[in-house]
């Protein structure tokens, strides 16, 4: 039996999460299912973070133990050809080592968030971005958002249901950047931490919209992580702009692919 290494980019669109779940579509299901085809038995795979329902990811990361061996060019297409027509793509396969985990492992998780703002409706891009259709500011939602990188007790930006025993996490990078699309602008927000509490980056981004727009001075946002308190955060914005980007390890298992 072998410990594979699994980079899996998908479109959440149609899952109900990465979660695997009874009666709704997941994407751990359907990874799960493809398995299944090649080794017949119930698989278990585990994964860098769980994704909400309709978050993309360009960059996740799972394990699987397997009990033939594979090479991973053969294992990756094999995957990809049973994962048809779900819109799930295995990018690269690594063999590691036993006690190897895809969470547990993990020193860094990337997140981007899209937010596009133009008046005409997005085409190409529906489902892929959060679009608004007034004009934002995006210098002064980098400003804000350097009050949230650091050690800091986020309450403020973490959902009620959230099961992580602190609120405490260390934000190591939060960088907004602007990029000219047909009619408007979008934004992409790329956030660098350890581990993520639940929603946080989605409340984080929907509280620097307001600041975009001119809702808030960018000095709200430091008040409102220093409350300590739901009430305080800004509207959580909606998920179909969120990816879940890349996972770094002390070493990179797809390195040599």
């Amino acid at each position: 039996m072998g410990r594979y290494a699994l980079k899996i980019e998908y479109d959440g669109a149609p899952f109900a999460g990465w979660q695997r779940q009874a009666d709704q579509p997941s994407v751990q299901g359907a990874v799960e299912a493809a398995l299944a085809r090649l080794e017949p038995a119930e698989h278990t795979i585990a994964a860098a973070g769980r994704t909400d329902a309709g978050v993309h990811a360009l960059g996740q990361v799972a394990h699987v133990d397997l009990a033939k061996d594979w090479t991973p060019f053969r294992l990756s297409e094999a995957l990809n050809w049973h994962l048809k027509p779900a819109p799930v793509a295995v990018l690269d396969v690594a063999p590691v080592a036993p006690d190897w985990h895809a969470r547990f492992s993990a020193v860094e998780r990337q997140y981007l968030f899209r937010l596009v703002s133009r008046r005409a409706p997005v085409t190409h891009l529906d489902g892929a971005v959060w679009q608004v259709r007034h004009p934002l500011e995006g210098a002064a939602m980098h400003e804000a958002a350097q009050a949230l990188v650091g050690r800091h007790d986020f309450t403020t930006f973490r959902s009620v249901m959230c099961q992580a025993k602190s609120p405490v996490k260390t934000l190591d990078e939060i960088r907004v950047e602007e990029r000219p699309v047909n009619g408007g602008m979008e934004y992409r927000f790329h956030l660098r931490a350890r581990s993520f509490l639940h929603n946080q980056v989605r409340s984080i981004v929907g509280t620097l919209e307001r600041v975009g727009a001119g809702s808030w001075p960018p000095s709200r946002v430091a008040e409102a992580l220093a409350a300590k308190g739901r009430a305080a955060c800004g509207p959580v914005c909606p998920p179909q702009g969120l990816y879940l980007a890349a996972v770094r390890y002390p070493a990179d298992p797809f390195a040599g692919g």
